[in-house]
């Protein structure tokens, strides 16, 4: 199995794509005729948008597995973080956090996309990245890197900010 496409259920799918085109520098891929589905040029897995018309059309009804809770967190690698926090903030984006280094070796920065979805800016995360902390669990330190889960929790507990 292979995993293809991450899909955002957004009101305008042209301007979403032309929001990301601006902001992250991506490509369209495809965008349909009717303007009900688009997708971005991002690699092997596509990011694609699909209007929140079509896709009640279709009998469903995309909302957060339990309420109140956010969707989805897209995340976007690059070397130079704060240059692209500065695109995305002038081609729209409203900035969440200002560039931080982490603990892990990251950096990190999120903006919120044109219809409010949370998007991070962070360095690539390599082996290279993944300095001994203090702050991190034993096993952590070990040489594991964390799950992602983990680092959400540990986030969320207060023990690692980002």
């Amino acid at each position: 199995m292979k995993f293809g496409y991450t899909i955002l259920y957004v009101q305008d799918v042209p301007r979403t794509v032309a929001f990301y085109e601006a902001a992250f520098g991506l490509a369209p891929r495809f965008v349909h005729e009717s303007g009900d589905f688009g997708e971005m040029e991002t690699g092997a897995t596509a990011l694609a948008f699909s209007s929140l018309a079509l896709i009640t059309q279709l009998g469903k009804n995309p909302r957060p597995a339990v309420a109140g809770a956010p969707c989805c967190e897209i995340a976007f690698t690059t070397p130079d973080v704060a240059a692209a926090v500065e695109r995305a903030v002038q081609a729209g984006a409203a900035l969440v956090q200002a560039p931080e280094p982490m603990p892990w070796g990251q950096t990190v920065a999120y903006v919120n996309d044109c219809n409010g979805f949370l998007v991070e800016l962070c360095t690539p995360m390599g082996a290279e990245h993944a300095p001994s902390c203090s702050r991190w669990p034993a096993r952590w330190r070990a040489g594991r890197r964390p799950r992602a889960g983990a680092r959400a929790q540990a986030r969320a507990s207060g023990g690692i900010r980002g």
